[in-house]
């Protein structure tokens, strides 16, 4: 909305007075502070408000798991879930009052950040209905991920309308690009539902995802910035995609409303994320990471989430295939509850990773 004012400026008689001060909404950066400020705000505001009418209608709150921590059993009894609510209200009010509403790539990840959302609501209201842990049916929720990242991934496709929106960059060199041809359309699905089960496979303790999360959209905030930069992304030798730089001010919404969740979301929690949030983020990561060309960063980026993907997937073929398990429970967080670490420890132990592996992925943009 703000964007428009400039609009208006040269438009409207008498409103060119105002013109040099509104110039400074031309400036992305400008733009993202106040995504982020108007994200937080709007969380920080109407984050009680969400969370009494949650707890009021969901009764026990979110079912915990009989399989999972014993003493999840106890300390997170009752607390109520789709937190996500809260995040992505902050996000979408932050971006259409900042983004520019021109831009196509905003509306597109906007939209895999909703679609997933969804999803994950729904998940999460068949869960609190049924005080079941098992939610919606998973190879029906694939399926419907697996649309929405298809639709999107070609949208970016025939938005790029070049080689270089089919091919996959490889970090560290300069002219190391792979075309996929039409097949980069199942290849950015693939990103996108894999990013959003793997945060979704990270949500399991008090805060341990939503800060990785805000790590991850501040690194894809600034690559973002630097891809829609024509002179930036050529001193850096990377791909220049037009119009990305305008997802840095969705990223500054993120992080914002990530920051206003946070507060109600630190140990103890006030609330949970539930697949609601955790299934919405990771989509808008990779729905972001597919539109500026940067899928490889992304695991870098977001290598906790693989770690904690990666060794569910470790555990349930190790049990089929031998009957032993690999880990004393999975997702990986779990394992390290099991072995004694107390939650604390976990979260702020993976926050450090989480920060040290988003330097090793922004490295990549200087070493090519």
């Amino acid at each position: 909305m703000f964007y428009w004012l400039i609009e208006l400026s040269n438009t409207v008689p008498g409103f060119g007075a105002f013109r040099s001060a509104l110039n400074v909404f031309r400036y992305i950066t400008f733009r993202t502070g106040g995504a982020m400020v108007t994200g937080a705000l709007f969380v920080f505001l109407f984050g009680p408000w969400i969370i009494d009418h949650l707890r009021l209608r969901q009764g026990k709150g979110q079912p915990i798991r009989t399989d999972g921590p014993q003493s999840h059993l106890i300390s997170k009894k009752g607390t109520p879930t789709m937190g996500g609510l809260m995040i992505l209200s902050g996000l979408v009010v932050s971006t259409l009052l900042w983004a520019n509403p021109l831009n196509p790539y905003v509306w597109i990840v906007l939209a895999v950040t909703l679609g997933f959302g969804f999803v994950g609501f729904y998940d999460d209201y068949l869960k609190v209905t049924k005080q079941s842990h098992s939610g919606f049916a998973g190879k029906l929720r694939l399926l419907i991920e697996a649309a929405i990242g298809l639709a999107a991934t070609y949208a970016l496709v025939r938005l790029g309308r070049d080689v270089s929106s089919t091919s996959l960059v490889i970090p560290f060199f300069k002219d190391l690009v792979i075309n996929f041809g039409w097949f980069f359309v199942i290849f950015g699905a693939f990103v996108m539902v894999g990013a959003g089960n793997a945060v979704n496979l990270t949500d399991g303790l008090d805060g341990l995802a939503i800060v990785p999360v805000m790590i991850a959209a501040a690194s894809f905030g600034l690559i973002s910035y630097l891809t829609g930069n024509a002179v930036f992304a050529e001193y850096l030798q990377i791909n220049y995609v037009a119009g990305t730089g305008e997802l840095a001010v969705l990223c500054g919404a993120v992080l914002g409303a990530g920051l206003g969740f946070l507060w109600f979301n630190a140990p103890p929690a006030s609330i949970f994320m539930g697949d609601t949030g955790s299934l919405a983020l990771g989509g808008m990561l990779g729905a972001t990471a597919v539109a500026v060309k940067h899928e490889i960063v992304l695991a870098v980026i977001g290598g906790l989430f693989v770690l904690e993907a990666v060794s569910v997937i470790v555990q349930v073929t190790s049990f089929k295939l031998t009957g032993k398990r690999v880990f004393r429970m999975a997702p990986l967080h779990h394992h390290f509850e099991q072995k004694g670490w107390t939650e604390p420890q976990i979260v702020i132990r993976f926050w450090i990773i989480s920060v040290m592996l988003a330097l090793a992925g922004l490295s990549t943009l200087k070493l090519r």
